[in-house]
């Protein structure tokens, strides 16, 4: 009998138009202000105050603490909402109003951690194994592969954290600029679909993302993750174009595409575009929630104070909640574990989390 000819596997089905609350367009989101600010009354600071003032009189060591060193007897009940409404609703929030003007820097902190800890896990986020980030200009610059964009006063471009839930709170702001932007990955998926069903498939095909010098042992300097993964459902995004196009430095890093190219330059034009973001703008005590995998967030350049003591500076977090939604398996290059919880971050060389509060104007952060 005649042989069969070979037939190459056909691709799998591209995920359908996606709809649902945390698919939006940055004008009408801006407009609906009112539904994503939650002003913090006196009483939920004075629940806060009463919960992190004895911790930081006694100098606890933030990064030991856990949720039940935090009580919150009627916020509890209300972040958990709010937990929901970042994993399964619009995304993001920004509680407004931490009074960080009249509290000393470890007690904002240590109130920032704990409220934090109601949401989930706090996972490092860089090998030096800081569970409190400090996001400030270094004087650093991008072109140098080693560094990483926050440490500079540079555009960031629309990115993803390593982690499921980033949160920033200002402790001061920039003298120009520093402006945030949100953008939501399920309307970005729909006008790619809708435009270039071409290169939507490109966008679910593994390319090399540059770990920029925090490289976990026995893993590749690039992690090979698609930026769009479509997994149980749910439409995931990780990405930061910066270090995708940075990744080509090494020799063995897949060399990107001409389509993949033509994808990602599409991509990045419609976070960019007006009808898809919007810009918020940060003001001293402000703490802004992300849901990393529904949303791209990005940061316009900005000028800073010449006192130190007034330059920008936000504190930062990364956040793994036990009800987390699935993530594909691939995700495990980059988050050690898909298993809600207890993933994400970047494993600390020694092993061993920290939460400083000194901060010095160091080349890297963890010299």
């Amino acid at each position: 009998p005649a042989s069969t000819p070979h037939l190459a596997p056909l691709p799998p089905p591209l995920p359908p138009p996606l709809s649902g609350p945390a698919v939006w367009h940055g004008p009408a989101m801006a407009a609906r202000s009112a539904e994503w600010t939650v002003p913090l009354s006196a009483a939920d600071i004075a629940e806060i105050e009463a919960a992190a003032a004895p911790l930081a009189a006694a100098q606890a060591d933030i990064a030991g603490l856990a949720v039940g060193d935090f009580p919150l007897p009627t916020l509890a009940p209300r972040l958990a909402q709010l937990k929901h409404e970042l994993l399964e609703g619009r995304g993001f929030a920004l509680l407004r109003g931490l009074p960080v003007d009249r509290w000393p820097l470890r007690l904002s902190a240590t109130a920032f951690y704990g409220l934090g800890l109601h949401l989930g896990r706090a996972v490092s986020q860089n090998a030096a194994g800081h569970v409190l980030g400090h996001v400030r200009d270094l004087g650093l610059r991008s072109d140098d592969p080693a560094v990483r964009i926050y440490q500079t006063a540079e555009r960031q471009t629309f990115h993803t954290d390593s982690c499921d839930i980033v949160g920033l709170l200002c402790l001061q702001t920039a003298k120009e600029g520093g402006h945030s932007a949100l953008a939501s990955t399920g309307a970005l998926w729909n006008a790619v679909l809708a435009q270039r069903p071409d290169l939507a498939a490109e966008l679910l095909q593994p390319l090399a993302t540059d770990r920029r010098g925090e490289v976990p042992p026995g893993q590749q300097p690039f992690f090979m993750i698609p930026v769009l993964n479509w997994f149980a459902g749910r439409l995931s995004g990780i990405y930061h174009r910066a270090y995708v196009d940075s990744a080509q430095r090494f020799a063995d890093a897949p060399r990107l595409r001409p389509a993949q190219v033509e994808a990602l330059d599409l991509f990045d034009a419609l976070c960019n575009s007006t009808e898809f973001h919007f810009l918020m703008t940060l003001q001293r005590g402000d703490i802004q929630l992300v849901h990393n995998h529904a949303l791209l967030h990005d940061r316009t350049a900005f000028t800073d104070w010449p006192e130190p003591e007034r330059r920008r500076h936000l504190l930062r977090l990364w956040l793994a909640p036990t009800d987390a939604r699935p993530l594909p398996p691939v995700y495990a290059q980059r988050y050690g574990s898909v298993t809600p919880g207890a993933r994400g971050g970047v494993p600390p060389k020694n092993g061993r989390l920290v939460a400083p509060l000194c901060f010095l104007y160091r080349r890297r952060l963890d010299d």
